[in-house]
């Protein structure tokens, strides 16, 4: 018989309706808690049958069932916060507010009043209702249409969307999150108000229609923070960037557009080591094979990005780099996130077109380079240096990102090699690509065999 080992997680409760799609609801804040490390509950409030593309039915149910599941869960489990979401009926946000008034954990409204088709989901009764529940939120999650219903406010800028959130501070929420997804443009900013000011969360719009399920995420998202202790503007911040990526790398199920990723941060820590190890692997061959000639001045490194990588943070690369010695070429450090700047940053900005390119290695570039190219007759883009901003010897920037994602096509399209012809006090590069650290360092050694022929 073998000894337990048992964890105590934080613990956050949901209360909202079943998406039998899976997308949104329940199975979505369930989802993103478990995403959080955090332990979920729930309270459900209605079944639906629906899928990617909307809701086909939709049951409440009783009062009294709604009730002991709330009794049920604060009974026995120390929650540590709750959320709402659909809550259906006026009988059932009425009773949801005044079990609120005695929760002894900061609670996420998350007031889900209007479809995506703009139709209203709610009788005028218990919209009047969700007044109560608002006064007993830490913080309401609105998106605009929702923000407009509960405040007559107009929400198309951020000055209205302060206006929205003060009025929902006036109504008795200790804080306002006015969601931005609604209103268009290239940028999503989503708005924090509180009785001692404003924080805007800002995140560039991705070119999706995946985003079922994206208010519930978030309020999740937000909900778990707070039950691990995080302070609201840190669990805000750390919801919207999770969902920021939820969206981009979104579920592609059904036959509608798919839902938000809710298991996508646990995937990314998942593939940390993995990645890291791959580096590894490429970095060894590398140095066994002994590819000085083609080592720059600056040295070589081998990146490495998490399949979900969204930051330098999670780019794995050699420390110090690969430089050449007496005896051959040797890595100056460990294999360790963040240990890049400029190929990791070359990687980041490539994958904004090609989501696909997770690793690159640069080397040396000259005319016999050029030629080793040229024989091996692989997809080659170079750097326009007409596009250079003037950066000196003195920054950091190697590629301007926007050059950089005008190099690439797309997911099928991306070049084997980017080439640098360098400039005034900027040594020329070759960057080499792959979606696979196996085939980049294949390729390196390829160019090396050719290069020396």
């Amino acid at each position: 018989m073998r000894t337990p080992a048992p964890e105590t997680p934080p613990i956050a409760l949901t209360i909202a309706g079943s998406d039998s799609g899976g997308g949104a609801g329940i199975q979505a804040d369930l989802a993103t808690m478990a995403a959080h490390d955090v332990y979920g509950t729930s309270a459900i409030t209605a079944v639906t049958a629906q899928h990617s593309r909307g809701v086909e039915r939709s049951y409440s149910l009783p009062l009294e069932e709604v009730e002991a599941q709330l009794a049920a869960v604060t009974d026995d489990f120390d929650v540590g916060a709750a959320k709402t979401g659909m809550l259906a009926t006026t009988e059932i946000v009425s009773a949801v507010a005044s079990e609120a008034a005695d929760f002894e954990f900061p609670l996420v409204v998350d007031p889900v009043m209007v479809a995506t088709s703009g139709d209203r989901l709610l009788e005028p009764a218990a919209e009047r209702a969700y007044e109560d529940l608002i006064g007993e939120a830490r913080v309401v999650t609105p998106n605009a249409d929702e923000a407009e219903v509960l405040t007559d406010v107009a929400v198309e800028d951020q000055p209205s969307a302060i206006e929205a959130g003060d009025a929902l501070l006036e109504l008795g929420a200790d804080a306002a999150l006015i969601k931005g997804g609604h209103v268009p443009g290239e940028t999503i900013s989503d708005v924090l108000v509180t009785a001692t000011g404003t924080t805007t969360f800002e995140h560039a719009r991705v070119d999706t229609d995946a985003t079922h399920g994206s208010g519930c995420t978030l309020a999740a998202a937000v909900a778990a923070r707070l039950a691990r202790g995080e302070s609201l503007e840190a669990a805000v911040g750390g919801a919207t960037d999770f969902l920021t990526r939820a969206v981009r790398y979104h579920y592609d199920v059904g036959r509608g557009p798919g839902a938000v990723n809710h298991g996508v941060e646990q995937r990314n820590r998942a593939a940390m080591e993995v990645t890291a190890e791959s580096v590894r692997n490429a970095v060894n061959r590398i140095v066994e094979a002994d590819i000085s000639p083609l080592v720059p001045e600056v040295g070589t490194n081998v990146v490495g990005a998490t399949p979900y990588a969204e930051s330098l943070e999670e780019i794995a690369a050699v420390e110090g780099r690969i430089t050449r010695t007496l005896a051959g070429i040797s890595s100056n450090g460990a294999v360790r996130f963040g240990a890049s700047r400029n190929v990791a940053r070359f990687v980041l900005d490539a994958r904004e077109v090609c989501p696909n390119v997770r690793f690159a290695c640069n080397l040396r570039f000259n005319e016999d380079v050029e030629h080793a190219l040229e024989e091996l007759e692989w997809r080659t883009t170079e750097l326009p240096r007409e596009s250079d901003p003037g950066n000196g010897p003195e920054t950091d920037e190697w590629m301007p990102p926007a050059v950089v994602e005008g190099l690439f096509d797309g997911d099928d399209e991306h070049p084997t090699a980017v080439v640098d012809r360098g400039t005034v006090g900027k040594e020329a590069m070759t960057c080499l690509v792959a979606t696979e650290a196996e085939t980049l360092a294949d390729r390196v050694l390829e160019l090396s065999d050719q290069f020396a022929e």
